[in-house]
């Protein structure tokens, strides 16, 4: 007797930024979804960006205007979406003649002022530099300054994520697709996880899994993936804060490339990236020598306060997945998405995979993949995510005031650790500080802010079962905690998690 399996409209497999985009975009439509992310929400690529939400000033360079376009016009739709997780960043350009002439750059921030819809964020203008108060070097006495936007790129994943939930998808980490294969019409998908494995059945069949994706499409699903694939990584250092100002640097480099110098969670300046070919093992990516060395020696050219590998606290690298376009510079290669359909026969469910993509298009790559599998699915509602709010946007009058509204609630509550929490947590903040009066009701101290309540409420409404889960990408406090302290929090998670499966259980 055949068994019987859930089925799904949409399975989508991997939990990055373009998979929860997806996710959330199909679910507003009608469709049931499902969504299996082999590790964390944002574990790998999506939380190892620049934090940036950008145009790409450089990519006008390589004359990608319809990208930059789009990016343009998301900058200010996602920053009505997600405004504790976004905001705007002034980006100052100091101007190295020998490498692009005034003109050019004037002409280039001109286009990029007026390429995209451009309401709340300001336009560029040519500046000059004060000796005596300028960070750089006294030869740099000139320079450009215009708009982008800093986002917190993990939480752009999990509030996607969260709001797909919202909407009924089904969403699972730590859950590995190891093979899927047409059968009557549909998917059968089959999942695997520390509990074991089991089967579900898809109408159709989303890979999203970032630089994973010709691997899943040649190994899980047997195969030919329909285009080239080229691994870029990109590589950011962390050093103690640099500078004072909430300005961002954009360094531009004898090779032609740039370099972001960004401020970072108030303590520290965030330097990158790097661009190279990447062909190691994909889930142990990391900086190499060389990098560091690049980046060091891009930012000593500019400021004044030179640094040497011993100031570097941190590091992060992470690996981009784009389509193929045969360039030989790996920098040059483009940043735009393509959406691969494949279904052989008629009737066949179709296979959708993502090729590319940036973090600052992932609502439009979404949306242009859902209209994609329009024609499986004719009941499928309108387009919906641009004037939608993500989770903790709503009711938000601003930041500053919920800190306020924070600090009057909890009277004892320190000022960073109620900032903290309004801008990573936005309205939602309520669902765990709700009824707290005074610190010592919040639950067990960790450290540095952390306390039970906040750690409960990221196990039961966003999916975190680690340490590296809670410190590394939905708080960002892992800069913080000593090896003491996140034994404890682990210890904690572990009989938190024991609890809940006791739990469910019964």
């Amino acid at each position: 007797m055949q068994m019987s399996h859930p089925v799904y409209d949409v399975v989508v497999v991997g939990g990055g930024i373009n998979g929860v985009g997806i996710a959330v975009d199909a679910a507003g439509r009608g469709l049931s979804v499902f969504l299996c992310e082999k590790d964390d929400l944002a574990s790998h690529t999506s939380s190892a960006s620049s934090k940036l939400i950008h145009g790409g000033l450089r990519y006008l360079e390589h004359k990608e205007f319809r990208l930059v376009h789009e990016a343009l016009v998301e900058r200010e739709v996602l920053l009505a979406k997600a405004p504790h997780i976004i905001r705007p960043l002034r980006f100052i350009m100091p101007h190295q003649p020998y490498l692009r002439p005034a003109w050019l750059i004037r002409t280039g921030l001109f286009v990029y002022d007026h390429l995209g819809k451009r309401e709340k964020l300001a336009g560029s203008k040519q500046i000059t530099f004060d000796a005596a108060t300028s960070p750089l070097k006294e030869e740099l006495t000139q320079g450009f300054e215009y708009s982008d936007c800093a986002v917190d790129d993990a939480r752009l994943v999990v509030l996607n994520a969260m709001q797909a939930h919202e909407l009924g998808a089904h969403i699972v980490t730590q859950t590995r697709c190891s093979s899927a294969y047409r059968e009557n019409g549909l998917w059968l998908v089959h999942l695997e996880n520390a509990q074991g494995t089991y089967q579900i059945q898809a109408k159709a069949l989303v890979n999203a899994a970032g630089p994973w994706v010709a691997q899943f499409i040649q190994q899980n699903l047997k195969q030919k993936s329909p285009y080239g694939l080229r691994l870029v990584q990109g590589s950011h250092i962390i050093v103690p804060r640099i500078y004072e100002g909430d300005q961002a640097f954009i360094l531009q480099n004898d090779d032609r490339r740039i370099v972001f110098a960004i401020p970072y969670l108030e303590q520290y300046t965030l330097i990158g990236t790097t661009d190279h070919e990447y062909q190691g093992d994909l889930d142990r990516v990391k900086i190499t020598p060389a990098e560091i060395d690049y980046l060091l020696d891009v930012y000593n050219d500019h400021f004044k306060h030179q640094l040497g590998v011993e100031d570097i606290l941190w590091t992060y690298s992470g690996v981009r997945s784009l389509c193929d376009d045969e360039s030989d510079n790996p920098s040059a290669i483009t940043r735009d998405y393509t959406l691969a359909m494949s279904h052989e026969q008629k009737d066949d469910a179709p296979l959708l995979s993502v090729f590319g993509g940036k973090l600052t298009t992932y609502r439009k790559l979404a949306e242009s993949a859902v209209a994609h599998l329009q024609p499986f699915f004719s009941n499928m509602n309108k387009p919906w995510t641009e004037k939608a709010l993500l989770p903790g946007a709503e009711n938000l009058v601003s930041v500053e005031r919920l800190i306020q509204e924070i600090m009057q609630s909890i009277a004892d509550v320190p000022s960073q650790l109620a900032s903290r929490w309004a801008h990573a947590y936005g309205s939602r903040v309520w669902k765990f500080i709700s009824g707290i009066t005074a610190m010592d009701e919040l639950g067990e101290d960790f450290g540095h802010g952390l306390f039970a309540k906040e750690v409960d409420y990221l196990v039961d409404q966003e999916w975190a079962r680690t340490s590296q889960d809670i410190l590394w990408r939905r708080t960002k406090l892992g800069y913080q905690f000593s090896d003491d302290q996140i034994q404890l929090l682990d210890q904690y998670l572990s009989k938190l998690l024991a609890k809940r499966s006791q739990d469910s259980a019964a």
